[in-house]
């Protein structure tokens, strides 16, 4: 049996970082070793944002600014991880969409109805607001065999919807219900769209893919602001030229490189936003739920996975990584406090986490998924297992 505890490999990668510069480090690849021990200048602020008496949170992955600075808009799952009751056969009677002022105070909510499963989400530069459905209300299938259960009356999810600054739906992209397995696809509409973002010009560009194989996809869509299908981008694969695994996040520098969180790959994808050709490959931010870049190009990198949900990542902490688009240095870690003292381990050749007490490890989607700073520096982090929005101050 062997043990690698996370400690000791971070003061490895300072050996490495010490002797051969942090631009190597960060092309050394899926085998570097872990980025852990930056110092946490925040601190935690729960139950921040409230929501009506009797209103549970739900699971929730998607948060972002509105262009006040101030404002913060979330999506979540209707008080559960689905808007979708699949047992009763109903929509959730909660609004999915709900915005805050910056005393954490509901000012508004919209969408009930119209989503399933909100995932991605993101405030353009005019105040629209734009989500990600990433599941639908069909009849669930098993792997091997048939759906079963009712049709809906209304077929609803995979599809991207956008929303004016007071609430109002404006537009979706792609059919109601999505591309689904076994049928033609359109390729200008969707299968489990992760995330969202717009061009400068308005075009819109959206990453596609939740799953590690078929009917998973794995590529980036883009339509014009009108909502007609241009062109697409990618394939599944742990290449580094147009390959993605779960390409779960997106975000643009000052320099307007397109940022790609490929979560299952462990990585960031820097890409040339037009031709979509590689420009970089990082692994010092972890695996990436979610990614933010601010005005500043400070990146702010959601890692909710490592260990929990993907054991042989294991020997990298959950949490937020915060460092530099232009050098690529992690410089602030808020740790996810349910990662600290875990150990990865190895037992007849597979990895197993464990707690310092020799317990199992946490499991699940913990920490922050979905990631944004305010123009205070306040940073979000919307997490699915905890069913929270965790607001973190500098100390």
């Amino acid at each position: 049996m062997q043990q690698y505890v996370r400690k000791g490999l971070v003061v490895a990668a300072a050996v490495i970082m010490a002797g051969a510069g942090y631009g190597a480090l960060a092309q050394g690849g899926a085998q570097m070793p872990p980025v852990n021990e930056a110092p946490n200048p925040y601190q935690t602020v729960e139950n921040y944002f409230k929501l009506p008496e009797g209103r549970p949170w739900g699971s929730t992955s998607a948060v972002d600014v509105d262009k006040d600075g101030r404002t913060i808009w979330v999506a979540e799952r209707c008080g559960a991880n689905s808007c979708w009751d699949a047992t009763k056969g109903e929509m959730s009677a909660s609004d999915p969409l709900l915005k805050f002022d910056a005393s954490g105070k509901l000012l508004l909510s919209t969408g009930k109805g119209m989503m399933v499963f909100p995932h991605g989400i993101h405030v353009d530069r005019d105040g629209n607001i734009w989500v990600t459905d990433g599941q639908d209300n069909l009849p669930r299938r098993r792997p091997g065999q048939a759906a079963s259960g009712p049709m809906p009356a209304t077929v609803i999810g995979h599809q991207v919807h956008k929303f004016s600054p007071d609430g109002k739906h404006l537009m979706s992209l792609g059919k109601p219900g999505g591309n689904q397995p076994g049928q033609p696809a359109d390729p200008g509409s969707l299968y489990e769209p992760n995330d969202v973002i717009t061009y400068p010009n308005g075009d819109i560009l959206v990453a596609e893919g939740h799953g590690n194989a078929p009917p998973s996809t794995a590529r980036l869509v883009r339509f014009d602001k009108n909502g007609k299908f241009l062109r697409e981008f990618g394939k599944m694969g742990t290449g580094t030229d147009g390959e993605f695994m779960q390409p779960h996040g997106l975000a643009f520098d000052s320099r307007g490189r397109l940022f790609v969180a490929d979560r299952n790959n462990n990585r960031i994808q820097v890409l040339d936003a037009e031709t979509y050709k590689t420009l970089d490959t990082w692994y010092q931010f972890s695996r990436l739920s979610g990614i933010y870049i601010d005005k500043n190009d400070m990146i702010y990198g959601a890692d909710s996975e490592s260990g929990s949900v993907n054991p042989p990542h294991g020997a990298w902490r959950r949490g937020i990584r915060i460092g530099s688009a232009k050098d690529g240095k992690v410089i602030a870690f808020i740790e996810d406090p349910t990662s600290v003292g875990e150990t990865l381990t190895m037992v007849d050749g597979k990895p197993v986490m464990k707690k310092a007490d020799g317990s199992p490890g946490a499991r699940g989607t913990l920490a922050a998924e979905g990631v944004v700073v305010d123009a205070a520096g306040n940073v979000y982090g919307a997490e699915v297992g905890p069913k929270a929005v965790k607001k973190y101050v500098k100390k």
